[in-house]
């Protein structure tokens, strides 16, 4: 898959076939409308494409600093490019580009830039200067410039919708088999390891202090998870914490995670987590000592729900 950080990057030797949207997730909602992209570019010989922005629209018309996302950029482009796609095109959204009109995001962009033969998109897609411009006047646009129309029903448009939402609530609440069922893999945490207090290795249980650079990522409900990552090309199993280790007065929100039969240095190494179940909540425990006890329930709590 080639990626793409701007619409005028685009090659334009080859035609195209394109959606447009967030997809954030690319849950299994969002497949089954990219699976219908990627086969009739097969079948017209077109390169399949997907047109997504950032920062998202909000956070620039709205300032909305507060918006959290299921992906990170890195994270969505690798999940699209195991799907096949040909190309993603991750255009900067500004308040410049949010003023162009219908026909000028039509005929600069998607025609003469993206070389645009066929768009697969939503029955309540609006587009151009204050959102005026919508579905009957895309198809409007393709008469014009001799593109295809395609659109998503209202029927699948809910199911995508109904699926974000359902997803970004089990999370919040903790429920990660909900939310895994939705997005049709183990929803993922990515990010640097850097140095802790070294409690941990304490203890006994040493763990990897995970950083998310990325404010809008969605962190899920404190607790304790079980995960799995790579490592040195192996699958290596664990215990996550995330929250405010409250035995020890922690006062910020932390992701740790101890991994399993692992001990090396990972600092620096960026790490994607899986997140695979949600075994408690996070508790304050009278002594340092009745968390280790704790620790060790955890563990074999895991190591069973691993097994099995």
């Amino acid at each position: 898959m080639v990626t793409v950080q701007s619409i005028f990057k685009n090659d334009k030797r080859h035609s195209t076939a394109i959606t447009i949207g967030t997809f954030d997730g690319v849950h299994i909602g969002h497949r089954k409308i990219l699976e219908r992209l990627i086969n009739n570019a097969t079948a017209l010989n077109l390169k399949s494409t997907v047109l997504t922005f950032f920062p998202h629209p909000r956070m620039v018309l709205q300032k909305d600093a507060n918006i959290k996302l299921l992906n990170t950029i890195e994270e969505k482009t690798k999940i699209l490019e195991e799907l096949g796609l040909d190309q993603l095109i991750i255009h900067p959204f500004t308040q410049e580009f949010s003023r162009l009109s219908a026909t000028e995001f039509v005929r600069d962009n998607l025609v003469n830039q993206l070389q645009i033969k066929k768009i697969i998109i939503g029955y309540d897609h609006r587009f151009g200067r204050n959102r005026n411009a919508n579905i009957a006047d895309l198809r409007a646009f393709g008469s014009t410039f001799n593109f295809e129309v395609e659109e998503i029903s209202a029927q699948e448009i809910d199911e995508v919708s109904v699926s974000s939402t359902k997803i970004r609530k089990a999370l919040q609440e903790g429920d990660i088999t909900t939310a895994n069922s939705y997005l049709g893999y183990n929803y993922m945490l990515t990010g640097s390891i850097q140095k802790g207090k070294g409690l941990g290795r304490q203890i006994g249980f040493p763990t990897a202090n995970l950083h998310i650079a990325e404010s809008y990522k969605l962190i899920p409900k404190n607790g304790v998870y079980v995960v799995k990552s790579q490592l040195l090309d192996k699958t290596v199993y664990g215990m996550m914490n995330i929250g405010y280790n409250p035995t020890v007065a922690g006062k910020e929100k932390t992701i740790e995670i101890n991994f399993f039969d692992f001990d090396q240095d990972l600092y620096d190494q960026e790490l994607q987590i899986d997140l695979l179940y949600r075994i408690r909540d996070e508790h304050k425990f009278d002594s340092v000592e009745a968390l280790k006890e704790q620790l060790e329930k955890d563990k074999q709590t895991s190591l069973s729900l691993i097994s099995e």
